[in-house]
């Protein structure tokens, strides 16, 4: 049975097939899937079960430094999500100041994103193995799109059409000079 667009995504599957759909409109290949379920939680969540979603996604065309990753979680409270643009960037010790480099990629994300949503901006920085010279530390920089309720609310179609324009603003995060300088590409 097909469901109505605009009938409100109240379960796990009709979330990914949206989020998939709209990522895939965008240009963007589906590289990896992966459904969890979990329960027997103890303290504040006890009693509680999720279920959750991992999506990778690619561009066949696309730099191998970047793709786009999705969470989506179906608990007891309902459905959250966001959409993640992953970034590898340059070695810690090219970037220069981690404060002033985090208010940069913040400033790029407000420049680019979708206005009016919730947009995290998270870097981190790993040594492959200790000891380990600091400055050669790797680093990844995630750009991020909370999936709001109303989108949920608003069915399959309104959720599909946000992941493609979320997508679309990645995609222009990444033709940006400056995402490209911090990647090492220029």
């Amino acid at each position: 049975m097909t469901r109505p667009a605009k009938a409100p995504l109240l379960t796990l599957e009709p979330l990914i097939e949206a989020v998939r759909s709209g990522v895939h409109s965008a240009g963007w290949d589906l590289s990896g899937l992966q459904k969890t379920t979990s329960h027997e939680f103890e303290g504040r969540w006890k009693g509680d079960s999720s279920r959750s979603a991992y999506l990778f996604f690619h561009r066949a065309r696309g730099p191998e430094w970047a793709s786009v990753d999705v969470f989506l979680d179906e608990t007891s409270t309902g459905l959250v999500g966001n959409l993640a643009l992953v970034v590898e960037l340059g070695p810690l010790g090219a970037l220069g100041d981690v404060a002033s480099l985090l208010a940069k990629l913040g400033r790029l994300a407000e420049d680019t994103l979708p206005r009016g949503y919730r947009t995290p901006v998270s870097l981190r920085f790993r040594m492959e193995d200790c000891p380990g010279e600091a400055s050669e530390a790797g680093s990844e920089v995630r750009f991020k799109l909370r999936i709001p309720k109303a989108a949920l609310q608003a069915g399959a179609a309104a959720t599909a059409a946000l992941s493609s324009a979320t997508v679309r603003a990645f995609e222009a995060l990444l033709d940006g000079r400056e995402l490209r300088r911090l990647v090492g590409e220029l």
